[in-house]
């Protein structure tokens, strides 16, 4: 099993339930957030090497808001923005974003995505 971390920030139940489980098919270990604030929550407990997350969200933070957030608690972690929307349609995204356009393929993801360790490893994380 991998040692590389990923918080899943999606608020339709069905997209972060498939996702996730895509995910951890695949080998990593998924925790799951339904908006920004579970999601802060989630990074103020452990510590992850990639946050993936819808920039439109419910609840008042939006996506953007939160790689600010996870840029502070998660320095280490890589950030990916997710949207229907075109990049150019957006405002203007962190340093520390990596835009995915949705909708989006899993194999499009887990090329965005730390490369899972191999046994007795440090995970790698840019």
């Amino acid at each position: 099993m991998s040692d590389v971390r990923v918080l899943l920030v999606e608020d339709e139940d069905d997209l972060r339930m498939l996702v996730g489980e895509a995910l951890r098919m695949t080998g990593y270990r998924v925790s799951t957030a339904a908006d920004g604030l579970q999601a802060i929550s989630a990074m103020e407990r452990e510590a992850f090497d990639a946050v993936v997350s819808d920039v439109s969200m419910p609840n008042g933070m939006s996506g953007i808001e939160l790689s600010y957030h996870a840029a502070r608690l998660q320095p280490r972690a890589r950030v990916i923005l997710a949207s229907g929307f075109a990049r150019a349609q957006l405002p203007a995204l962190p340093g520390n974003v990596i835009f995915l356009p949705k909708p989006y393929r899993i194999p499009q993801l887990l090329a965005l995505l730390p490369e899972r360790a191999a046994p007795g490893e440090e995970p790698v994380v840019a």
